[in-house]
């Protein structure tokens, strides 16, 4: 028989231990979130819906952006066992400087309009992470707000050849003069691609009242607030604005752009310089030859060619092509820091987080990205403890199979595994 008796109030007001509320909103939001979905969920609730979709959405039938995230969730570790990992090591060298994790911020235009701090928070965070941040040409903050934002952080400059060339070399000299170290020459943009979301959205810059858009702001008046209240938009070249983003992405972009303007554009630029938007190996191995300092496998996050090539399942046929004293990056579709372990194991020196970056932004502007980054932190750190591995190096192909579900017709699932 079980022996039962009245519970000793002492006993019982031990058990009962009551959390200290959290006074602070922004804080109690963030600190609820314990993924990058979760950051999601929230900037998705506290972002009117048109600029939200601009940073959630993707080109037309957004087939590759979801194809990008089945791949990282199609993936099997294989860890190791008996191999104590209790202090793990996430630093790595990369383009002939530290960072503190294996991944950067990736450039993302408009940045402010997702939230008021923009690129400014984007900055400061990497800054005191350790880790590069990436200014886009159509970034809403100068070059030189962001060298204030993160001065003695590494800062990186993605750059549009324009129409005006002019344009791209000023803005080339302006990031050089500012100390920025690495150029990220992207090649994916002749055109804009045909982002559905914004044109049902009506979505233009600067943003136009309608109808639509004062219902969908009625529950979200902080960002309006901090939308009217707030500098007017800076954008980092363009000296004019309006119309949808489609149109003045095509405006600006020049689809004639050559090795011709990479020729240029290096003689201009001093520091090191990475090609993205790389989407095939042949492109990668004669990139390498022409001596470029390495090239960021991408297709845009999806946002320009739907069905472009996944850069995840591209990157081991890549890295055994160049080498592996060739730096290869990798970005599209990262949402945990278990892809950025796959990606590393797989042969990429770095990553770069663009969507998973503006989803923290949203949910809680500076404090929103540093939350981002304490995730991914963590579970990259999780990760490789589980797999038995302390160091980025320790890393290999081994600990990682892709399973497969996209097989090309003729090729047998037994070859593609292969790969």
């Amino acid at each position: 028989m079980v022996q039962r008796q009245l519970p000793n109030p002492v006993e019982l007001l031990d058990l009962m231990k009551f959390k200290k509320p959290e006074l602070d909103g922004r804080k109690r939001r963030l600190d609820a979130a314990l993924t990058i979905d979760d950051l999601r969920l929230i900037a998705k609730r506290r972002t009117p819906k048109a600029a939200f979709d601009y940073t959630d959405g993707a080109a037309e039938g957004e087939l590759s952006l979801s194809r990008a995230r089945q791949a990282f969730q199609d993936v099997e570790f294989h860890p190791g066992i008996l191999r104590p990992a209790p202090d793990v090591d996430t630093s790595v060298d990369i383009l002939g400087g530290p960072a503190a994790l294996p991944f950067g911020i990736a450039p993302t235009g408009f940045t402010r309009l997702m939230q008021t701090e923009g690129e400014v928070a984007g900055a400061g965070a990497a800054g005191a992470a350790g880790i590069p941040f990436t200014l886009s040409t159509l970034g809403t903050t100068s070059i030189e707000g962001v060298k204030a934002a993160n001065p003695h952080g590494r800062n990186w400059f993605q750059l549009y050849v324009m129409r005006d060339r002019e344009i791209s070399y000023e803005l080339t000299r302006r990031a050089a003069a500012s100390g920025f170290d690495t150029l990220q020459f992207t090649v994916d943009t002749p055109v804009a691609g045909a982002r559905l979301r914004d044109k049902r959205n009506g979505f233009s810059i600067p943003p136009q009242l309608t109808l639509g858009t004062i219902i969908n702001a009625i529950p979200r008046p902080w960002w309006w607030f901090d939308f009217l209240t707030t500098p007017k938009l800076e954008f980092a070249s363009l000296s004019t604005t309006g119309g949808t983003v489609g149109e003045l992405l095509d405006a600006a972009m020049d689809p004639t752009i050559s090795y011709d303007d990479l020729d240029v554009i290096r003689d201009i630029w001093p520091g090191k310089i990475v090609i993205k938007g790389v989407q095939n190996v042949e492109d990668s191995v004669r990139l390498r030859d022409a001596g470029v300092d390495g090239i960021v496998l991408s297709n845009h996050g999806g946002r320009q060619l739907d069905r472009a090539p996944i850069p995840f399942h591209l990157l081991p046929e890549v890295r055994r092509a160049v080498g592996d004293d060739f730096t290869v990056m990798i970005d599209t579709g990262i949402m945990n820091g278990a892809d950025i372990v796959a990606a590393v194991a797989l042969g990429a020196d770095f990553t770069l987080i663009g969507r998973a970056y503006l989803y923290g932004l949203m949910a809680g502007g500076r404090q929103g990205v540093d939350r981002t980054i304490a995730i991914l932190r963590s579970e990259i750190e999780r990760t490789m403890r589980l797999l038995g591995v302390s160091t980025l190096a320790e890393l290999e192909p081994g600990h990682v199979t892709q399973l497969t579900r996209l097989v090309p017709v003729g090729r047998t699932a037994t070859d593609a595994l292969a790969r």
